[in-house]
C-alpha cells in the first residue's frame, strides 16, 4: 500500500463570474519517504492540490488517503510549511517550536529536550530565547521547519517555503531541506514555481498542465539524492545533465505559459 494516495481528484470552484475547474482527475501515489516536487505554470492548481492534501479543502470528486485512511480535514499526521513562516510573533523561538508538543500534553522536560534537538538540527542552537521578529527571513523559515518537525507528522507539505528568500539564503535553505529529508525519512510534498529548485529538491517531479490542472509529466530525478548525500549543490547545478533537464523543463513551462496567454488574448 502506498503511503499517500491522491485518487482521481477534481476541484471546481463556483465563483460569481461562473464555475472554475481548478483540477481534473489528478491521481498520485507516494511511497513513504519520497520527496515530490510539483511544478507548473501559474494557475495550474498546485496550491489547490496541496490544500486538498492538507485537508483545508474538500475535493469536488475523488479522495486523499494516508496510510489507507481518508483525509477529511487537517490533522497532526500532515505538517505544513508556508511561504511565510506563519509563526506566533508574540512567542519566543523555543515556544514556537514547542507549541505542538505542548498542545499534545508532552512533559516539560521532554518538550525542552525535543526543542533543543530540533533547533540544533535546523542550525539555530542557542536561539531559543530570541523573539521571532529578531530573526532574518531565512532563520524564521528554519523555525517553521523545526515547528513542523516537532509535531512528528507522517507527511510534510511545503507551499513555496523558500520563495520569499534572497538567492544566497534560498540556496542554503535548499541544502537544509535535503539534509532534513535524508535524516528524518519524512514524506515531503513540495510546491514551487522555480524549475531549478524543483529539479534540485525533487527525487520525483510532477509537472502540471494549465487549468484545469492535470498531470502532464511524472518522472524520477537523481539530483536530490546527489545533494542529500552531502554533495555541493552548486556542483550539482553545474552537472551537464542538470543543465539539460533544466532547459527542457523551462521550455515546457514556457510553452504552457504561452498557451495560457494565447487563450487570454483570444478571450479578450
Amino acid at each position: 500500500m502506498s503511503h499517500l494516495v491522491l485518487d482521481r481528484l477534481s476541484m471546481r470552484f463556483h465563483l460569481p463570474g461562473g464555475p472554475v475547474e481548478a483540477l481534473r482527475d489528478v491521481s498520485l501515489s507516494l511511497p513513504r519517504g519520497e520527496m515530490l516536487a510539483v511544478l507548473g505554470p501559474s494557475g495550474c492548481g498546485k496550491t489547490t492540490l496541496l490544500n486538498i492534501v492538507a485537508g483545508f479543502l474538500a475535493p469536488t470528486e475523488g479522495q486523499v488517503t494516508l496510510e489507507g485512511r481518508p483525509v477529511t480535514g487537517p490533522g497532526p499526521d500532515r505538517g505544513m510549511v508556508f511561504q511565510q513562516g506563519a509563526l506566533f510573533e508574540w512567542m519566543s523561538v523555543a515556544d514556537n517550536v514547542a507549541f505542538g508538543p505542548r498542545m499534545k500534553g508532552m512533559a516539560r522536560r521532554e518538550r525542552g529536550d525535543l526543542v533543543e534537538h530540533l533547533l540544533e538540527q535546523v542550525g539555530l542552537a542557542g536561539f531559543g530565547s530570541k523573539a521571532v521578529y529578531e530573526l532574518s527571513g531565512g532563520m524564521q523559515q528554519r523555525v517553521a521547519l523545526a515547528r513542523c518537525l516537532a509535531g512528528d507528522p507522517a507527511v510534510i507539505l511545503m507551499d513555496e517555503p523558500l520563495g520569499a528568500l534572497d538567492a544566497l539564503t534560498r540556496e542554503k535553505m535548499q541544502g537544509l531541506v535535503l539534509r532534513l529529508w535524508r535524516e528524518t525519512g519524512k514524506t515531503i510534498l513540495l510546491i514551487t514555481h522555480s524549475v531549478e529548485e524543483a529539479l534540485l529538491l525533487g527525487a520525483r517531479l510532477v509537472v502540471m498542465a494549465p487549468r484545469p490542472g492535470r498531470i502532464h509529466r511524472d518522472e524520477g530525478l537523481p539530483f536530490a539524492a546527489m545533494g542529500a548525500e552531502g554533495g555541493d549543490l552548486r556542483a550539482v547545478k553545474r552537472e551537464p545533465a542538470f543543465a539539460e533537464r533544466r532547459e527542457e523543463i523551462l521550455s515546457l513551462i514556457w510553452d504552457m505559459e504561452e498557451e495560457i496567454m494565447g487563450r487570454a488574448g483570444g478571450a479578450a
